[in-house]
């Protein structure tokens, strides 16, 4: 099984270590995804500047493919944030650089290439929406993340969206329990096929139109192990995906409410370990500290 994450890739600055991380909601679902043991790869745009070949070398490290990504001139996406408590408070960011100012487009050769994965992500992040209806004719699932912001609940955004979905992921965190299953069945009668929120500490909750299933959270025991709270709701889509992909979920097999019970078990799970972890996939080193650059330059001289 293959899983590609189509998109966005930034770089997450944390002010009170001093210490950048790779990141990127689409980079993370393909580096879990390979920590779980399938084959992964990203596709999207670097930036040519020192931050760009520091995060392509670390996604590469991983065992995540990254061969057919472009590299573009012009800045690398950063997101400033820092700790408290546990838990990641974003201070803002530039706007996510080349990558999201000059995204890939799919031409018949990238189409060609994502046709060969299981299961595609991409994220509001990513400025995929228009890609998104290339990926129909395809045999390959679609996920998307449409993250906890209002601007990407509005009928006309996720009309672009949910008609080209399998699978949508929402933050609602800040949502009650009726809130959230109302939104989960817009986001179905709009399209998708299957809508999961993760609510943090409440656990999370999955629809697919016909069943609704909940689990609850994993707790972790001493708070103070907790290092961060970044990549938690990425982990859990993963942990989730894979398990649906393992039971059989095709572009042709919708999950049945077993499998769907299984595999919110195995997102919290796998989003309970990601409380462990610095940054997004740790890979971190101190903001300011140049990139080993001759793998990046051996590899450019290749394409």
């Amino acid at each position: 099984m293959r899983v590609l994450g189509f998109g966005d890739n930034i770089v997450d600055r944390f002010v009170d270590r001093g210490i950048d991380y790779p990141g990127g909601n689409s980079v993370n679902v393909a580096v879990y995804a390979r920590r779980l043991g399938l084959e992964a790869a990203y596709l999207g745009v670097f930036g040519d500047d020192d931050l760009g070949r520091f995060l392509g070398e670390s996604i590469a490290a991983q065992g995540v493919a990254v061969d057919r990504c472009a590299v573009r001139a012009g800045e690398t996406g950063v997101s400033v944030l820092r700790v408290d408590d546990g838990d990641r408070v974003f201070l803002g960011w530039n706007g996510g650089g080349v990558t999201v100012r000059e995204p890939l487009v799919l031409d018949d050769g990238l189409l060609e290439y994502v046709s060969s994965f299981d299961l595609a992500h991409s994220s509001v992040y990513s400025r995929s929406e228009s890609e998104l209806p290339k990926l129909a004719g395809l045999d390959t699932l679609v996920s998307f993340d449409l993250s906890s912001e209002e601007e990407f609940r509005t009928p006309s955004y996720l009309d672009r969206v949910c008609p080209h979905a399998d699978l949508v992921l929402l933050s609602c965190s800040h949502l009650d329990g009726a809130a959230t299953g109302a939104l989960l069945a817009e986001v179905v009668r709009r399209g998708a096929r299957l809508a999961l929120a993760t609510r943090g500490v409440d656990g999370a909750i999955a629809y697919d139109g016909r069943v609704t299933v909940e689990t609850p959270a994993r707790r972790v025991a001493d708070p103070r192990e907790i290092i961060d709270t970044m990549g938690c709701g990425d982990a859990f889509l993963t942990g989730f995906a894979v398990a649906l992909l393992r039971g059989g979920w095709s572009a042709h097999t919708p999950p049945r409410r077993h499998l769907i019970e299984r595999a919110l078990r195995e997102g919290a799970e796998t989003a309970y370990g990601q409380c462990l972890v610095e940054g997004a996939f740790g890979c971190g080193r101190p903001t300011g500290q140049p990139a080993v650059a001759s793998m990046w330059r051996a590899s450019e001289r290749e394409k």
